[in-house]
């Protein structure tokens, strides 16, 4: 009798626990990165960035709004039957827990805190690019202030309720409002700090969420769908 195929597919659960595993050490690899980037960027003679300062403020408020895109981008790669989603998905995942690993590896470097202490935004003193006299943050429904682009618990309680192309169109568009709201953000920081470190993470966010971006609005379009109303 002919030997049983044993085949080389792994099973599901096998499949996700290398690729939290793989994700946590992009992390890991980020966190050291940042903290060996920043000592050897910098001016060792500069001062180290205060709390409220436009250094730790993005630090702080970009590492959580980069945490709620993974977030998303995470309940897409489980959740879809789209490849092109799921790759998307996962480069987001990869990209953007990277950069959450630099910017905690200052916070530590600069002994701060990784929540900035009250509302977030805070170190946001002028008006945002394209935001004219609008105050920066938004505010959520179901609780306190949100950061530009940020999805609230109604977006994200909506998003776990659907499947399909509706499941897909919507993770979409949050994920497009989210990655400009970020971009702002971004270009602010950029625009207010002289730090060498925060300037390169900056450029870093700008190429890969702006490619992302145009891609998002590809996508949306095959699909027969629009971004969601300003």
């Amino acid at each position: 009798m002919a030997e049983a195929d044993l085949g080389t597919e792994q099973p599901t659960w096998s499949r996700w626990v290398i690729i939290g595993g793989t994700l946590l050490a992009v992390l890991l690899i980020g966190a050291t990165a940042g903290m060996f980037l920043t000592r050897a960027i910098d001016d060792p003679a500069a001062a180290v960035p205060a709390a409220g300062s436009v250094e730790v403020g993005f630090a702080q408020d970009m590492s959580t709004h980069h945490l709620q895109a993974v977030t998303m981008a995470g309940i897409a790669r489980d959740r879809t039957t789209d490849p092109e989603i799921k790759q998307l998905s996962f480069d987001i995942e990869r990209t953007q827990l990277e950069q959450v690993g630099r910017m905690k590896g200052w916070l530590m470097l600069w002994d701060q805190p990784e929540q900035p202490i009250g509302a977030p935004m805070q170190w946001m003193t002028e008006p945002m690019p394209g935001h004219g006299g609008m105050a920066p943050a938004s505010v959520n429904p179901g609780g306190g202030p949100l950061m530009p682009g940020m999805a609230t618990d109604t977006d994200l309680k909506k998003l776990r309720s659907l499947s399909g192309r509706a499941f897909d169109v919507f993770f979409l568009q949050l994920m497009l409002r989210h990655h400009e709201g970020g971009t702002s953000m971004a270009q602010y920081a950029a625009a207010h700090s002289t730090l060498p470190a925060l300037k390169a993470l900056v450029n870093s966010i700008l190429t890969s969420q702006g490619a992302e971006v145009e891609q998002i609005k590809l996508m949306l379009s095959g699909r027969g769908a629009q971004p969601l109303p300003a």
